[in-house]
């Protein structure tokens, strides 16, 4: 593995290896589809780190077969099994590579390969090994594979097409190769030498062109702008201590996530998209929504941060020792521990939040919205961000021209429903709430009363500005006039009901 300085990488013995590898893996049939069905029931199993059942159907499966148990439980084959599924590659290549070892006759994956399809066919994504199929200890520039949060960042990526991305702190290079299917130019940095080194050849494997460069957090990149900046950074809230690069930045609390937040708004051109994952410490005493906006630009921004999870500090510094193949209940991991939570303890930290963080290029003054969007949704978020950002930019208007508002016409949009809720009383079914709820994207949901509903049944995109809305819904409850209070009242409602995509203007 190269290990000098270097702004571009040179090229590898992995790298090097790549094509015949990929002859292999295609003549093979190693690949998302076919892995899927080939496993069958046992696929699951996979996921939740269970070596026999996907053993078992792997048994049958042919050189298919073979590459499962190679590669993905880790399991030592016999060399003569391991070159007739791997063939063209040599395996003493393939050795001197790093991608396998050997040990007698037998023959053992140094690196974990696993295809995966997000969206645009499959992709190879090499890694360093994990302990979900063996026990390991990490070190510290151990390269994680493709995990929950990766596959959540993948999820929750725009991918509309644009020219430039970069990809901050690439690890494999999961982020990179998801990107070159909607980007033109794709830059990858990290600060670890051998993730840029697995990266390179996970580009080669699927033939692919991504800029690779060296450096720590911005500094490879300084004076650049891109259209697109997405990151998983070492956002793990703990002391100020790196163990494993993948996860810790050397920076106190959440120290990573400020950084990042803070400054990733100096790489995007005009008009430019950040996503990211993030975390921040819920203190005592201290509004996390105030928190995380003490980070951005006080100019430039437009900011959409949205919570998934609160953890717990003693879950969250447990999960993270097992995540590393720790066990909490060996007496290092234990110290570790206990200085960890001492940490927390001083800081006052009650919770860890976690959850993605979308930032937008402007000229104006920086806005935040920051809320929970703690329940369970299915759709991906990557377009939703985008059109978020086209809703606030039209909220942003009607702030400093609320009769943009005020003369628009609204349609209900065609995924937003709406539900009344009724509990049993003493005369019978008692009406208790009237809901809207969002059938897709984020699912949201807004408790409203009758009058608004009543106001939303009379919006259509031929009908009446709201203006005039407002006035007859006045008049039907018995007012001459429109007051300001009912008019301001009636207005927030309707641009909260915007900016979640639940009514749209036409």
């Amino acid at each position: 593995m190269p290990t000098t300085n270097r702004s571009t990488t040179t090229g590898s013995l992995l790298t090097a290896l790549c094509p015949d590898l990929r002859i292999a893996l295609t003549r093979v049939g190693y690949d998302a589809d076919t892995l899927f069905v080939a496993l069958g029931d046992a696929h699951a199993a996979l996921g939740r780190g269970e070596p026999v059942p996907v053993r078992r159907a792997a048994r049958k499966a042919g050189e298919l077969g073979t590459l499962i148990r190679l590669l993905l439980l880790g399991d030592a084959l016999p060399e003569s099994e391991v070159a007739a599924a791997l063939a063209p590659v040599d395996l003493d290549r393939a050795v001197a590579a790093g991608l396998l070892d050997r040990a007698g006759s037998e023959v053992r994956a140094a690196l974990d390969l696993r295809p995966l399809d997000a969206g645009a066919g499959t992709r190879w994504i090499l890694s360093d090994l994990d302990d979900s199929m063996r026990r390991r200890t990490l070190t510290e520039d151990h390269v994680l594979g493709v995990g929950h949060a990766s596959l959540s960042l993948l999820r929750a990526t725009p991918t509309r097409p644009v020219g430039t991305v970069l990809d901050l702190g690439t690890g494999c290079g999961v982020q990179a190769v998801h990107a070159t299917c909607y980007a033109e130019h794709v830059t990858a940095t990290d600060v670890n030498a051998r993730a840029l080194w697995l990266a390179e050849a996970t580009a080669a494997l699927n033939e692919l062109d991504i800029e690779l460069v060296e450096g720590s957090w911005f500094e490879p990149v300084r004076g650049r702008r891109f259209d697109q900046v997405v990151a998983n950074p070492p956002f793990v809230v703990g002391p100020a201590r790196i163990e494993h690069t993948y996860r810790d930045s050397g920076l106190a609390l959440d120290g990573a996530s400020e950084l990042v937040i803070a400054q990733a708004a100096d790489l995007l051109a005009p008009g430019g998209t950040g996503a990211m994952l993030a975390a921040w410490a819920h203190i005592d005493g201290e509004d996390w929504r105030e928190r995380v906006s003490s980070w951005l630009p006080a100019h430039g921004v437009d900011a959409w941060v949205l919570q998934r999870d609160i953890a717990d500090p003693a879950l969250y510094v447990g999960t993270w020792l097992r995540d590393a193949g720790s066990d909490p209940r060996d007496p290092a991991a234990g110290a570790r521990a206990e200085h960890w939570l001492d940490a927390f303890e001083a800081a006052g930290v009650e919770g860890i939040g976690f959850g993605f963080v979308y930032l937008r290029a402007t000229d104006e003054p920086t806005e935040l919205l920051a809320e929970d969007l703690t329940h369970s949704f299915d759709d991906p978020l990557g377009q939703e961000a985008i059109r978020y950002f086209e809703r606030s930019a039209w909220l942003r208007a009607v702030a400093g021209n609320p009769d943009l508002a005020w003369s628009a016409r609204f349609v209900v949009d065609k995924a937003t429903a709406l539900q009344r809720v009724y509990l049993p009383g003493l005369d019978g079914w008692t009406p208790e709430v009237v809901r809207l709820h969002r059938g897709d994207g984020p699912r949201w949901q807004h408790e409203v009363d009758e009058p608004i509903a009543t106001l939303l049944a009379g919006m259509r995109a031929d009908g009446m500005p709201l203006r005039e809305l407002v006035e007859l819904l006045a008049l039907a409850h018995g007012f001459t006039e429109v007051t300001t209070e009912f008019a301001a009242d009636a207005l927030a409602v309707v641009l909260g009901l915007v900016r979640h995509g639940l009514i749209r203007p036409v």
